[in-house]
Order: C-alpha cells, then sequence, then structure tokens
C-alpha cells in the first residue's frame, strides 16, 4: 500500500474511533439498531466525508455514476432508505458501503477499469452491502464483543480493507478477533453472491465483477502488498475470483440450457449501439478525472501517448496544458479539440473555463452560453458563465446564477464565497459575511467562519436577517461535531 493510501485509512479510522465514542452512548448502538438509528447514523456519516474529503461534484462525473447506481438499485429489492452516492477524489482503486444507503467510490477506481461492467459490478458489490444490511448486523451482534472490538470493525466495514496496511489498522483497533473476522468473510462472500446477481438482473456482463477484482489483484501486487485471506477481515482477491468463476460457469451452463438469466452477452446492432454508448460516456468521464484531478505531468504524457479516443484525447490534452500554465499551446489544442466537436456542451465549456481562466471574457461568454443551452444541468458551465457576468459588471444576473448553482450545490465554498463577492459589490454587506460565513465553514476554516458569524450576528436587524443566523449556527454545529 502507497502512504498516501495507509495516511488515508489510519486518519479516516481515527476520525470514526472519535465519532462512535462521542456518539453510540446516546443512540444506544448496543442492542437493537432501528431504520431511524441508521438514518440518523447516515447523515451524519455523510456530514463527515464531505467535511474531510474532497467531493467530486463535476455533474459530468456524479451523474454518469449515479444512472449506473439507479440501473443497478432498480433491480434489487426494495430498500428502507434510498441509495445515494459520492465520488472522493482520491486516486486508490477503492469503494466503500456505510450505513443509509450511502455508497462512496473513489476516482481513481473509476480511472482503473476499461468498460462499465466492470465499474458496475465494484458498486453491486458495495449496494449488496446495503442490501443486506451488513454494517447495521454488525453493530447490532457487537454487543457480544464490547464497543472497543466496535469501532474496529466499523471502521474496517467503512473503509473496505483491501491490503496490509488497512488489515493492520483493523487488527489493531478490534483486537484481531477472529469472530470477527470469520464474520466480515461471511458478509464479503455474500456481498460478491448477491452483488453478482444485481449486476446480472441490470443487463451487465458478470465477467466484469472477475475482470474487475483481477485489476484490483494487479495493483494489489505492484505495489508489493501481498497477504494471505486470514490475515485479513475480507477473503482474498485470488480466493473470491476463483469462486465467482465457478458459479458463472454453472450460470452459463444453466443459460445454455434455457433456465438461467438471458440478459447478458446479447447480440444484435441495438445492443451494440447501447454498449458503445456507454463505453463513449465511461471515456468521457475518464479523461476529464485524468486532466481535472490526477498529476498534471503524468496525465499530459498518457494524453500524448494515448490518441485513440480522438477528440477525448485532444480536449483532455488541452486543460491539462492549461493547467500546467503552458498558454500558448493549450491555445492550440483547445482550438483543435472544439473544432473536432463544436456541439459538444463538454467541450464548449472546458473551452469557456480556459478563456475565461485567460482574461478573453468574450469568447469565454461565448462557448458557457452555448454549453448551457447544450446542457442546462451543467453546474460548472453556469458557475463560469456567472463569474463571467459578474466580471462584465452584469451583477444581478450572476448573483441570481450563483444563488441557483448553490440551491443544488449548497455546500460548495467555491460559490459561497464567488457569491459573498458579487453581493459585496452590490452593496448587501449582510448577506456578503453570510455566505463568507458558509464559505469557511466549508473549507473548515473555524476561526474565520466564527469570525463572520460575528458580524452577522451585529448586523442583523430583521427577523429574516435573524433566521439566517440561526442557520448558519445550526449549520457551523453540526459541521463542528465533525472537525
Amino acid at each position: 500500500m502507497n502512504s498516501v493510501s495507509e495516511r488515508f485509512v489510519r486518519y479516516f479510522s481515527l476520525i470514526l474511533i472519535f465519532f462512535f465514542l462521542t456518539s453510540s452512548s446516546s443512540w444506544g448502538f448496543l442492542g437493537e439498531f432501528t431504520i431511524k438509528d441508521e438514518a440518523k447514523l447516515g447523515q451524519k456519516f455523510k456530514k463527515l466525508i464531505r467535511a474531510r474529503f474532497p467531493i467530486i461534484e463535476d455533474p459530468e462525473v456524479k451523474d454518469y455514476v449515479q444512472k449506473i447506481v439507479q440501473r443497478i438499485e432498480r433491480n434489487m429489492p426494495p430498500q428502507p432508505f434510498p441509495i445515494s452516492i459520492d465520488v472522493v477524489n482520491n486516486n486508490n482503486m477503492n469503494a466503500f458501503a456505510t450505513v443509509a444507503g450511502y455508497v462512496v467510490v473513489f476516482s481513481g477506481m473509476i480511472l482503473g477499469v476499461d468498460n462499465e461492467s466492470e465499474l458496475a459490478a465494484v458498486l453491486a458489490h458495495e449496494m449488496a452491502h446495503i442490501a443486506q444490511r451488513h454494517v447495521a448486523k454488525n453493530i447490532e451482534r457487537s454487543q457480544l464483543i464490547g464497543v472497543g472490538a466496535l469501532l474496529g470493525v466499523l471502521a474496517g466495514v467503512f473503509v473496505g480493507s483491501k491490503d496490509a496496511g488497512e488489515a493492520l489498522v483493523v487488527g489493531s483497533l478490534a483486537g484481531a478477533k477472529s469472530a470477527f473476522l470469520k464474520y466480515s468473510r461471511d458478509n464479503e462472500r455474500e456481498a460478491d453472491q448477491v452483488g453478482l446477481n444485481f449486476l446480472i438482473k441490470a443487463g451487465y456482463n458478470p465477467e466484469g465483477m472477475i475482470s474487475a477484482f483481477e485489476k484490483i489483484r494487479k495493483k494489489k501486487w505492484l505495489s508489493g502488498s501481498n497477504i494471505p485471506s486470514y490475515l485479513s477481515t475480507h477473503p482474498g482477491i485470488e480466493e473470491r475470483i476463483g469462486y465467482l468463476q465457478e458459479r458463472i460457469k454453472r450460470l452459463e451452463g444453466q443459460r445454455a440450457k434455457g433456465k438461467g438469466q438471458k440478459a447478458w452477452g446479447k447480440k444484435g446492432a441495438q445492443n451494440l449501439h447501447v454498449v458503445n454508448t456507454r463505453q463513449e460516456m465511461l471515456y468521457r468521464v475518464q479523461t476529464l478525472l485524468r486532466a481535472r484531478y490526477t498529476e498534471p505531468k503524468t496525465a499530459l504524457a498518457y494524453f500524448q501517448k494515448n490518441k485513440r479516443r480522438g477528440c477525448l484525447s485532444t480536449l483532455g490534452e488541452a486543460i491539462v496544458l492549461s493547467r500546467l500554465n503552458q498558454i500558448k499551446t493549450a491555445k492550440k489544442v483547445f482550438a483543435k479539440a472544439l473544432k473536432c466537436a463544436p456541439h459538444d456542451s463538454l467541450f464548449l465549456r472546458e473551452g469557456g473555463r480556459f478563456y475565461y481562466a485567460f482574461g478573453k471574457l468574450d469568447q469565454a461568454a461565448l462557448y458557457l452560453q452555448k454549453a448551457i443551452l447544450l446542457n442546462p444541468k451543467d453546474l460548472i458551465a453556469l458557475f463560469f458563465y456567472a463569474r463571467v457576468l459578474s466580471e462584465k459588471g452584469d451583477l444581478d444576473t450572476a448573483s441570481n446564477y450563483l444563488q441557483k448553482v448553490l440551491k443544488y450545490l449548497p455546500e460548495d465554498a467555491e460559490v459561497h464565497e464567488h457569491l459573498a463577492v458579487v453581493l459585496g459589490q452590490k452593496g448587501d454587506i449582510f448577506a456578503a459575511h453570510l455566505h463568507l460565513a458558509y464559505a469557511k465553514l466549508y473549507k473548515n476554516n473555524k476561526k474565520q467562519a466564527r469570525f463572520h458569524l460575528k458580524k452577522i450576528k451585529a448586523m442583523a436587524r430583521t427577523e429574516e436577517q435573524k433566521k439566517k443566523v440561526k442557520d448558519f449556527e445550526k449549520a457551523y454545529k453540526e459541521r463542528s461535531e465533525v472537525w
């Protein structure tokens, strides 16, 4: 395991320990874990994740992943909670399920797969944990072992131990209780089996689960992590691949006899079109993740070497060049990308972002307007268009657009910050300090958040303003629980 992954897991585990030690006594976890308890814990846990880890809110990425989740969810039994998912900006191949239907997938997992079936397989596995209520059952049963062991197991379940470093963290916290190791191994086997059913019912190729696990195994081998099954809270990857291969063979045999699921492996022009379209969407998301969120020099080398994705490769190269401040070259490559896909909203949006960043407001406005017309749900395009308008002096329209973005991204610090600037320019000082308070809150800057809180408390005159102060104080209190 690399040092970044180890720090992530250790840090995350310590947060979970603190959270449960300070919260479990008032919730009565050591007994029946009710749906109400799970809902409350789920909300707290989501706030913790969003407070501590970088969430990717780009609609191109989020909508793509959500559609896969929704496709699988339609083929699950009724659940007490809707499935929700966040994408964390982290290069490791990982995903994990928590409680109350909440799933987290790392950007590295999306970048690490070759097709949508592999990504869907990982998500189906995590959604199977939710469907079987593994975390909730572990919480209920843990009263037989004790609070300390419970915290360790929860840390392992939430993070999803997949290598030696993580196993050592969980082992040290849980006291290496053999009952817990056995239980977690059964959890994983059941999640594989149930997840495979979900995957097939959703129309994906079940081989995607095997190839996804093989990629995880290869990454573990390359990173030098190789541990036997009995040292981990999860079965070894080799063991899991083995029994999945056997199960798929049996399913294929049943299918050949006309007794099994016929959803995967369809032939014909219509199905081929759907598969190709979905594959192109995966390439699109991978291009954006690699260009915007990975190390720029490595990403540039990748795009310059891999031209097989045509226009998308050109767009990725242009974005990375702009991140590296190679302005002249970036301008040429953006021009090439926009000529290649003149009616694609993503290309137009990224072109608009580039021209805005380097002061070409008219060109930026032109591209961003076109992007919004083609994709009205693209909040990033709307955000940058609002910034263009504010710099051109249209403060009213800019503030309206920024407030529209905040309705969908209420915890985005950058949007709050820019709205505060616009409102300050308009002379609404109370509202400016209010949004600066939220911006600092969502950046985890306690000192500055308290500073702006004092400002708005001193300035609040109307009942509406006083209510907004109370709303902020409530948000501050909730956030401070996970600081």
